[in-house]
């Protein structure tokens, strides 16, 4: 299977990522914010920044964290682009992954099934 070049940049981008908000951002709203995925477009114009929050997150919390992320996207674009070295950086999106919340509901029905047993 081939490893594109997409799917590189995608890596790269998630890694440095993770570090500008666990070291640089001293935003309170994305405190809790997780990066989980990227995808690049092949073009690698466009990235969808895939992110969940610590914790049980409310609605609150996840909006808030929206609005944090939305407002530092211009300084993490300066940022990666001082890191990375590439011609064009990727237009960033931010969406919720909410995987992590099903799959946590799903656990919590199991360890409620097998306790009834």
């Amino acid at each position: 299977m081939e490893y594109k070049r997409a799917d590189r940049v995608a890596d790269l981008l998630r890694r440095e990522m993770a570090d500008l908000l666990l070291r640089r951002i001293k935003d309170p709203r994305v405190s809790k914010v997780t990066i989980t995925a990227i995808e690049v477009t092949d073009d690698l114009q466009n990235a969808k920044v895939f992110y969940c929050l610590l914790g049980a997150a409310t609605e609150e919390e996840k909006r808030s964290a929206a609005l944090g992320l939305n407002r530092g996207k211009g300084f993490m674009r300066l940022e990666l682009g001082k890191r990375l070295h590439l011609r064009y950086l990727p237009q960033l999106s931010f969406h919720y992954d909410s995987s992590f919340e099903y799959g946590d509901k799903i656990e919590r029905l199991l360890k409620e099934l097998h306790k009834n047993e």
